[in-house]
């Protein structure tokens, strides 16, 4: 449950007194920031994680907005940071932002975080910033910790190209719809995912993907982070087995470079086991994701291995019979 937002209170704002904030038991200050929008990432899970830019931008500005004020409370009061404290996120959004803009518009400074690594990777704060920009107000980004980034570097997956996905949908037949297109890209993939549903996402991976390389990144840079990395298969059958308590993030290696070479003979293979179990048009629809053949030949491939099983069971029925 969020911390019920507080209206802000303009007059609690700096009005240029010198600020500080300490590391390591040193004081060190930290002038008044200009007025503009400042966007500082803070740590994904150990709070040393932080930059000397980021703490003092932070001791600096008149106002710092974030997801959730309890959580960003942690990260002030470890480093001694006075800044007054406003939620802004998803659900408050809509009046939160006005505010903010107003008080960028009397030429004050205010810093947007997230709960944890780079503001505006899966929050709301794009909407902030495109408003900024609209303004003409200044804004500022302060790069430092991510997820999607330290989950790419220790995955040991290729990270030449890599496409971000997020959160997946939540229903299995639009999230299996997602995965189907996101199986076409050329890329590592990076996905979000909470710990009551990673074992479902990992599931259905494996369905679509099976052959690819992945991650599985749980707490990362916590006291219980743990990095599980093996072929998707493996991983989906062992996901019973995960701790899901915690923030998951799953790396996905792109596709082989002979995806689309399917034998003949695996593609046989795989639309007998599919026949077995569904319809000819779903057995199509996914041959035709992991083999990388056209449809059209997948189709009529299909058609022919569906009718000399029916045409085999046909007659094992007349021998019974016989």
């Amino acid at each position: 449950m969020r911390a019920k937002p507080a209206p802000i209170n303009t007059t609690q704002l700096s009005t240029g007194a010198l600020r500080s904030f300490s590391v390591d038991g040193c004081i060190l200050a930290a002038p008044k920031a200009p007025g503009g929008l400042f966007l500082v990432a803070t740590p994904i899970g150990h709070l040393g994680d932080v930059t000397l830019r980021a703490l003092q931008t932070l001791a600096a500005v008149d106002l710092i907005a974030c997801e959730d004020t309890r959580i960003t409370r942690r990260l002030t009061e470890r480093y001694q940071i006075s800044t007054l404290l406003t939620a802004y996120h998803e659900h408050n959004a809509e009046t939160a932002r006005p505010r903010i803009l107003k008080i960028l518009g009397e030429g004050g400074s205010v810093a947007l975080v997230s709960d944890a690594g780079t503001p505006l990777i899966s929050d709301p704060g794009f909407k902030l910033v495109r408003e900024a920009c609209a303004a003409s107000f200044s804004v500022s980004a302060l790069p430092g910790p991510s997820s999607v980034l330290t989950a790419l570097s220790v995955a040991a997956l290729p990270t030449d190209r890599f496409f971000f996905e997020g959160f997946l949908p939540p229903k299995r037949a639009a999230r299996r719809v997602r995965l189907k297109e996101l199986a076409a890209i050329d890329a590592t993939l990076v996905l979000f995912e909470s710990g009551n549903r990673v074992g479902q996402s990992l599931a259905d991976l494996a369905d679509i993907m099976g052959g690819r390389g992945a991650a599985i990144c749980r707490e990362l840079t916590k006291l219980h982070e743990e990095i599980l990395r093996g072929p998707l298969v493996e991983l989906a059958e062992n996901a019973g087995q995960l701790e899901t308590r915690g923030e998951f993030v799953v790396v996905i290696g792109p596709p082989a470079a002979n995806a689309g070479a399917m034998t003949g003979d695996a593609l046989d293979a795989l639309l007998r086991d599919q026949l077995t179990r569904s319809s000819v048009k779903d057995a199509v629809a996914h041959a035709v994701e992991l083999s990388g053949r056209p449809r059209r030949e997948v189709y009529a491939r299909a058609l022919e291995l569906a009718r000399d099983r029916s045409a085999l069971t046909s007659a094992e029925s007349d021998d019974g019979k016989g």
